[in-house]
């Protein structure tokens, strides 16, 4: 019988189809402005790299659980930065990046043909891939009424939302978190852009006024490419149920997902330290502020967008007439349809540039 390859169960990559649009931008005699992608470009705090070298001759290796010392900072720090109390630090798992987390985490928790997994109808499109990873049914729904008698096995949230920036209310998560308690499902929730709110407040499903006290049941995945700079390094941790952390571990230790020493040294120095985390969120409201008054200004609506590190802007036109229509300005946005067919007349431009490419762009627009 034929081998399939894996890949022939996924989508394309998406943004290999930005090359033409790449190209148009480039050619701008002031040079590209790329707001396509939500990579940092600030430098990394010294203390963090700092506590990365200060391990860099251990030869032994790491332990996929981490460090009890990382482990620790980050219970301290989601304690500090979010109010969420009553986390074991034996729930903590430190991960090869969220990405990898995300992509994995249906197979890692078992899940397969006979299995359901729901994604926003707006999505980060590592969701989906993790759902055809493990050969499960993806279905999108931001309201669980959409599901009807249908049970889900697991429940992917993302608040505050790439690519939207929407930012899920209290209630809305309780009811997410009672459906899914009811039928035997997980929650799953990416909070990777859960420090960078600009309105209102970003709530996680580890909180107790979601979830009155009992984690079960319920993952939280977190990130420290954003507000620490760290994309490079592949740092990330998920905690909540202790039960489903251990399950987890378990597997993950027979595969081999460990978090390199150095990069967990450097997890531990991010997580204890508040000052570079206000430091770049503050940079980012900065750069927000300037992106937001040009975009509107060129007769953009900006939808939803009141936290994270996007702009969800449209015209009312096909998002790729959109596309290039900032490429002829030097500036790379990315399609809404690479999030979903409810994407298709917005585009997503990220605050993730220099604060001189971010006046470069704001020039541009006027």
């Amino acid at each position: 019988m034929p081998r399939i390859p894996v890949a022939k169960a996924l989508p394309d990559f998406p943004w290999d189809s930005l090359e033409s649009a790449k190209a148009k931008a480039f050619a701008h005699p002031g040079g590209i402005v790329n707001l396509s992608v939500g990579t940092p470009v600030d430098p990394v705090a010294p203390i963090i790299q700092d506590a990365l070298t200060a391990v860099a001759a251990v030869p032994g290796y790491p332990t996929t659980h981490g460090t009890e010392e990382l482990r620790s900072a980050a219970v301290e720090a989601l304690r500090r930065r979010y109010g969420i109390t009553g986390i074991d630090p034996a729930a903590v798992l430190p991960a090869i990046g969220t990405k990898e987390l995300i992509a994995w985490l249906p197979r890692l928790l078992g899940l397969g043909a006979d299995d359901l997994v729901v994604i926003p109808e707006l999505a980060y499109p590592t969701y989906e891939v993790g759902a055809l990873l493990a050969g499960a049914r993806v279905i999108r729904a931001d309201g669980l009424n959409r599901l009807g008698p249908e049970g889900a096995s697991l429940i992917f949230v993302n608040s505050p939302s790439n690519p939207t920036g929407k930012v899920l209310g209290l209630e809305h998560l309780r009811k997410v978190v009672d459906w899914a308690r009811r039928r035997g499902a997980i929650v799953a929730s990416d909070e990777c852009y859960l420090g960078l709110s600009w309105e209102g407040e970003a709530l996680s499903i580890l909180d107790e006024r979601v979830n009155d006290g009992d984690l079960t049941g319920l993952l939280a995945v977190h990130s420290l490419s954003k507000t620490s700079n760290l994309a490079s390094y592949r740092a990330g941790f998920v905690t909540g149920d202790p039960a489903l952390v251990a399950e987890l571990l378990e597997v993950r230790k027979h595969a081999g997902m460990m978090v390199p020493l150095p990069i967990q040294s450097a997890m531990t120095a991010a997580l204890s330290d508040d000052d570079h985390e206000n430091e770049q969120r503050e940079r980012y409201r900065r750069r927000r502020e300037i992106l937001l008054a040009a975009v509107r200004g060129a007769g953009f609506t900006v939808d939803n967008s009141e936290a994270g590190l996007y702009l969800w802007a449209t015209r009312g036109e096909a998002c790729r007439d959109t596309v290039e229509w900032f490429a002829e300005r030097g500036i790379l946005v990315a399609p809404g349809e690479f999030y979903g067919p409810g994407g298709g007349t917005h585009v997503r431009i990220a605050l993730t540039a220099s604060d001189e490419r971010i006046a470069a762009a704001a020039e541009r627009l006027a």
